[in-house]
């Protein structure tokens, strides 16, 4: 007799398993042929290693600084908060200090940590869809419930929506942009609005901003920290992994007031003490250091997203859609009549494709995921595009 799981937390049990670890299973004990190599862009994450002078750094901190391997502030090292608060103030225009800073375990923590701040059990947060899963799958964790915003035209939210959505139980309005997994940049005057909108109705607007660095404008993608009271509504959440590569020693950011910031400061304290040491001193290492190779590495996922839209027309033909791009991501509407979450398992053999089904990002109830998908470009270079592109092309369902 199987004993059964301890597992007893119904929010726990309610929610579903992690996306990119169920599409990882779909290749376990699969053979790739050798003239059709997986493609992988299931996952939003560089897999290549920092620079070399970047790891010479951390190399050396290991070595030569005892405090690279010891407990630091709960809120982070206060060089690299100084030093990001500065690089923020100077981008946005507006007046950031090391006290509006928090370095975390990752931008997920970052989330985290700012959900479990604002809401309790049975209060509501408003997130557009598709949505980032991550985000609804803590909020579902915590008995927070994730009220759906369906974006509309170009994957662009409305304001006007979200507040016929907005309740007493109502924390937070959450934007992700550039837009995981959309990839659509969310102009200036959209997150002006939804900011207005938070303010005036007393709830937190929380701009995660993981994929800031490969914007495709160069100057500051919105004008919120010009605004001299703008920590009275915005939060703000920053990840170093995918600017650095850093993402296996987890270093993220909020960007918030400090009276936020000390309850926050309760989670991360409770959660992992402090962050990763050797992973704070990389990041601050790559922020004084590496602007222009950042700089390089943008124009390589902006050559990629411009490959996407180029060679999509060739899908189209085919009765494919693409909804958005940019980012790391091309989000797109597929034409079979199978639901996405039948097609993506089937590419593996088929295509030898590995992505993500729309409904991985879609309430179980909204019938559109079942016609979308998601790929992850930042591993692909612009002949891995063109032969995704290929593959797709001919699939039949």
């Amino acid at each position: 007799m199987t004993k059964p799981s301890l597992a007893r937390n119904p929010a726990m049990l309610a929610t579903a398993p992690p996306p990119v670890m169920e599409a990882r299973r779909w290749i376990e004990g699969v053979e790739f042929p050798s003239e059709r190599p997986l493609l992988n862009v299931s996952q939003a994450a560089p897999v290549e290693v920092p620079p070399q002078e970047m790891r010479a750094a951390m190399a050396d901190a290991i070595l030569s600084r005892p405090d690279s391997h010891l407990y630091g502030a709960v809120l982070g090292r206060p060089d690299l908060r100084a030093e990001l608060a500065g690089q923020w103030a100077a981008h946005y225009g507006g007046s950031v200090s090391a006290e509006n800073v928090a370095i975390t375990a990752g931008c997920n923590q970052a989330f985290a940590a700012t959900i479990a701040t604002l809401a309790g059990a049975g209060d509501e947060v408003i997130i557009p869809t598709p949505w980032y899963f991550n985000h609804q799958m803590w909020c579902e964790m915590q008995g927070v419930r994730a009220v759906p915003l369906p974006a509309r035209a170009g994957l662009l939210p409305d304001p006007e929506e979200a507040a016929s959505l907005i309740t007493r139980r109502t924390r937070a309005l959450v934007l992700v942009s550039p837009n995981n997994p959309g990839g659509v940049e969310y102009p200036a005057s959209l997150i002006a609005a939804f900011r207005d909108l938070a303010r005036q109705h007393d709830i937190a607007l929380i701009l995660d901003e993981t994929y800031r660095d490969f914007h495709s404008q160069t100057g500051a993608p919105h004008d919120l920290l010009q605004d001299a009271d703008w920590s009275d509504t915005v939060i703000q959440l920053y990840s170093f992994s995918k600017a650095y590569r850093l993402t296996g020693h987890r270093v993220g950011a909020i960007i918030a007031a400090p009276s936020f910031l000390s309850e926050i400061e309760k989670f991360l304290d409770t959660v992992t003490i402090c962050p990763n040491q050797l992973g704070q001193i990389g990041a601050l290492w790559g922020l004084q250091n590496l602007g222009d190779w950042l700089a390089g590495e943008r124009r390589e996922i902006l050559a990629r997203k411009d490959a996407i839209v180029a060679g999509f027309p060739a899908l189209a033909e085919q009765g494919w859609e693409l909804l958005g791009a940019g980012a790391y991501f091309a989000y797109m509407r597929h034409p079979f009549a199978q639901p996405s979450n039948e097609i993506a398992p089937a590419l593996v053999e088929k295509a030898s494709v590995l992505l993500l089904p729309g409904t991985m990002f879609k309430p179980a109830k909204d019938p559109s995921g079942a016609r979308e998908l998601r790929v992850a470009f930042a591993n692909i270079d612009t002949a891995g595009i063109s032969t995704l592109f290929d593959r797709l092309k001919t699939l039949q369902f």
